[in-house]
């Protein structure tokens, strides 16, 4: 039953993942469609982004009530309502509408499952699990590209809605399988011994404050580089939209390529060790990205962005289940949660209005920023507990 409950664990992050990649890849389409601006994007991303900071807010107090399995398995239908509505949009309003239920699922999904995996499983296992994370956001924009290449960028949002929806009957019919392999559900420790915290009780620890940067940073990052980089590649180096998908494809495959030898890594290396190295290799593909090279160099550019961003989540969600006790596990993870949501909210936002007003050119000096101020963080959480 524990291998099972692994094998379902891996296909729940890949649900996490599907609906992650496909609005990036497809808005050059969408916004020529509509005859919206570039920046009309932020209507769309920042709806999302804040309703998953509302749903993160209150998903310790909702694991806590109903389990984790209960929460996951009613978020991924949510969520799969929402990926078809996205289907048959045909405005900018219906799309908006939409991003409603997307957000409030997608906040409870990757609250629930990154907890309880850096709770109960080994870092090697978050780093293998969200391999399929990367498979999953992956094959959204080869989806989405096969949707593009046929003019018809709602199908992409269809193919998603069906493999969304199926996932969506596992976790269902998986919920007495979580009990009976952790009968104590989401936490090491009882329900009365688990302490919910304040948002201020939490920021009032050093080392949780570093936690709240560190998220809100790399996350920001991580999907503002999968959001804008097709739009940079059409609108700056003049790809056409189905071919900068490949942009964004290799962006995600670097990712789960990262997390791949992250996972194997694990096992001889610390997670701090990891993540500097992602860090540096992150850095050194915006770099590259900077430079005005022809051909292929901007897609290998994109994958190494991928497969530095690979390790740089999965191996802190582990170290800060670590570091803090198992009481307010839990309330940690929201915080976690809520910073990152926080970031992907205002960050990508940011770029939208700086790609509308100046250029997508800056694409990658921003991203270059971000990955440095995710070091920054690195190294005052470090000092910050003592290691």
């Amino acid at each position: 039953m524990a291998s099972l409950l692994l094998v379902i664990l891996t296909m729940m992050f890949m649900s996490i993942g599907i609906p992650d990649s496909l609005f990036g890849t497809a808005w050059p389409a969408i916004y020529r469609e509509f005859g919206v601006s570039i920046s009309s994007a932020n209507l769309v991303t920042v709806l999302i982004s804040g309703c998953t900071v509302i749903s993160c807010c209150f998903s310790a107090r909702l694991i806590h009530k109903f389990g984790t399995a209960a929460v996951i398995a009613v978020s991924t239908a949510l969520s799969a309502c929402a990926l078809f509505g996205f289907s048959v949009s045909g405005s900018m309003g219906m799309l908006c509408l939409f991003a409603v239920p997307l957000g409030l699922s997608a906040g409870a999904i990757d609250s629930g499952m990154n907890s309880y995996v850096a709770i109960h499983y080994k870092a090697s296992y978050i780093n293998f699990m969200l391999c399929f994370y990367g498979l999953a956001v992956s094959a959204s924009p080869y989806l989405m590209r096969l949707a593009l290449a046929g003019d018809n960028w709602r199908q992409g949002y269809r193919m998603a809605f069906f493999l969304q929806a199926a996932l969506a009957v596992i976790a269902i019919v998986s919920i007495p399988l979580w009990k009976k392999v952790h009968p104590k559900g989401q936490n090491t420790v009882t329900k009365a011994e688990t302490k919910l915290l304040s948002l201020r009780e939490m920021l009032g620890m050093k080392p949780a404050r570093w936690v709240f940067l560190y998220f809100f940073i790399s996350s920001a990052a991580e999907v503002t580089g999968g959001t804008w980089c097709s739009t940079f590649l059409v609108e700056t180096r003049g790809l056409l939209p189905e071919n900068a998908a490949i942009g964004a494809l290799c962006y995600y495959l670097g990712m789960t390529a990262g997390r791949f030898v992250s996972g194997f890594a694990a096992r001889r290396y610390s997670c701090w060790t990891l993540i500097q190295c992602g860090v540096t290799l992150w850095a050194a593909a915006y770099l590259l990205l900077l430079l005005p090279l022809p051909g292929f160099f901007p897609f290998a550019a994109m994958f190494l962005a991928g497969m530095g961003m690979g390790p740089i989540f999965p191996n802190m969600m582990h170290l800060t289940a670590e570091s803090f006790s198992p009481e307010i596990a839990l309330s940690i993870s929201g915080l976690q949660m809520t910073a990152t949501y926080l970031g992907i909210l205002l960050m990508p936002a940011v770029f939208g209005f700086l790609a509308q007003w100046i250029s997508t050119g800056l694409f990658p000096a921003y991203m270059l920023l971000m990955v440095l101020l995710t070091g920054f963080s690195v190294v005052g959480l470090r000092k910050s507990l003592g290691k």
